[in-house]
């Protein structure tokens, strides 16, 4: 463990922007739901109201979980049921980020040549993990007894979260001992959480409770709070991360430095035809990221769009919830309004694949992979290109798909596939200019500011969804939220599509990327 110490310092220096963002922006959501659920149910019967009907909706408890009990608290802590996916994610993506990632660029080797333990690098990385979520548990569970929730439950499922986290810390930490790429790491646990969350989605849905016992996510939500809070589900979480991060461990004193302990897998001898250029090069390095989001998206769409009547029924007669839908997502009826809201969090991750892929230009460079292709007939403009059209393209065909899959789902409840699968899938495609700026943005970066590049992109991200999903709640003022894209995005589920609007996203977006572009043809690579 010599060098841990260090090691953790050089961790938070290199993530100062990042781990404070994702932790106060996930911070303030379960005591954000809290507010709102009490002012738009005031009443016991209200809300046990609005529990029985999303207790019957098997869609809405595949999602999110059941609630148990219907109290603000039971009803903040259902709303609030992805936090431990998306908290498990982060938590995966950082620990790869600082182990694997490190290994692979070099870094790790040249830091083991000074007086460095074996498992410093693995031990800083837990533990400046475990430290975030950790912090997050309790800025979640003190902003739930600031709204007025009882301390108990509130402590409850803050430490559910954070636990959770930990739980896929250490699932991150394995992955990144069996492969030698950290693409691979990113894959295994990405797909370990995948696993978890479809087992506890399959039990709440389908009523079989010991399926859900078998997911660590199933046993964060297990905690009940708010509804006679259960303590022994969180030392399960507590005991699971343990025993895998004593595993992965075990594997890395067990391993070569750079290689994994799962054997790679030898590719063909020669390349194809289809890699005698950019484009080709580019489809095969972006093609996994692009299937994988496509079909979580078209996954989460099915699953919306079947739910969408019923949410619309458990909240009919409510006129302030009917205002609040239509502000965030149409004027067309609850059921279409709740669509337009979660198509609107779909071009958001969206959006996230299209930074994802433009920011795959810097890890290329900074990698010096950049360079050889750059040092053949390939000129910068035709690189930066071939790139570029996946990461604008990439979001186009995600929403399509999504759109087309809600309308289907949404079609088959109503029973009008041929109306609404058009419909639907028209208001996906709306939000692609609106993701293309924040692509032209990160573009931009990448030739004006690359050192900035990934943390300047990522926050801007971050603060779209923060101006979404709490803006209209809130009622900022306009002008704030005019700055993010998404808010200028046309509701198409509630009228015409105004074509002025799309093509003035569109003409900032390419404008964007055109000054990155030159940006990048006058500056140097890095060597």
């Amino acid at each position: 463990m010599t060098g841990t110490r260090h090691l953790v310092r050089l961790i938070l220096r290199r993530d100062r922007v990042l781990l404070p963002l994702w932790v106060l922006l996930i911070a303030i959501l379960p005591a954000s739901y809290a507010t709102t659920y009490a002012e738009l149910y005031p009443t016991a019967a209200q809300r046990a109201e609005y529990a029985a009907g999303t207790a019957g909706n098997p869609s809405i408890v595949a999602l999110l979980g059941p609630a148990y009990g219907d109290s603000v608290g039971a009803l903040a802590a259902q709303r609030s049921g992805l936090l431990h996916l998306i908290v498990g994610l982060i938590s995966l993506l950082v620990v790869v980020r600082h182990t694997r990632a490190e290994e692979e660029a070099g870094r790790r080797e040249l830091l083991g040549a000074t007086v460095l333990g074996r498992y410093a690098g693995l031990a800083a990385a837990l533990l400046v993990t475990y430290a975030a979520d950790l912090l997050l548990g309790l800025l979640v569970a003190g902003g739930l007894v600031a709204a007025g929730l009882p301390a108990a439950g509130s402590l409850a499922f803050g430490l559910s979260v954070a636990l959770a986290g930990g739980v896929f810390a250490t699932v991150g930490a394995l992955a990144a001992q069996l492969t030698e790429s950290a693409g691979g790491a990113r894959g295994l646990g990405i797909g370990a959480l995948a696993v978890a969350y479809l087992i506890r989605l399959a039990g709440d849905a389908g009523g079989t409770e010991w399926l859900s016992w078998l997911s660590p996510l199933g046993w964060a939500q297990r905690t009940h709070p708010y509804a006679g809070e259960r303590w022994w589900p969180l030392l399960l979480l507590a005991g699971g991360s343990a025993l895998v991060g004593a595993l992965a461990f075990r594997l890395s004193a067990r391993r070569d430095l750079g290689a994994g302990v799962l054997p790679p897998q030898l590719g063909p001898a020669g390349a194809g035809p289809a890699l005698g250029g950019p484009w080709g090069l580019a489809w095969r390095l972006n093609r996994v990221a692009l299937l994988g989001w496509t079909v979580g998206a078209a996954a989460l769409g099915a699953v919306l769009g079947g739910a969408a009547e019923a949410a619309g029924d458990a909240v009919d007669g409510n006129e302030t919830v009917a205002r609040m839908m239509e502000r965030l997502g149409g004027s067309t009826g609850i059921a279409e309004a709740y669509l337009g809201t979660t198509l609107s969090i779909v071009a958001l991750a969206a959006a996230g694949y299209g930074i994802q892929a433009a920011l795959r230009m810097r890890a290329e460079e900074t990698a010096q992979r950049a360079e050889p292709v750059l040092a053949t007939g390939v000129s910068r403009s035709r690189w930066l290109l071939s790139h570029l059209s996946f990461a604008l393209l990439g979001p186009a065909v995600m929403l399509g798909v999504t759109g087309l899959v809600t309308g289907l789902a949404y079609g088959l409840s109503i029973s009008d596939i041929a109306g609404a699968t058009p419909r639907l899938t028209g208001a996906a495609l709306a939000h692609v200019p609106a993701v293309w700026v924040l692509v032209g943005l990160a573009v931009l970066l990448f030739g004006l500011a690359p050192r900035i590049n990934a943390g300047a992109a990522w926050s801007a991200l971050a603060a779209c969804l923060l101006l979404g999903q709490l803006g209209a709640v809130l009622e900022l003022s306009q002008w704030l939220l005019d700055l993010s894209p998404f808010t200028h995005t046309p509701q198409v589920l509630g009228g015409p599509v105004p074509v002025t609007g799309l093509l003035a996203l569109t003409a900032t977006a390419a404008a964007l990327a055109t000054l990155g572009l030159l940006a990048f043809r006058h500056r140097d690579l890095p060597t």
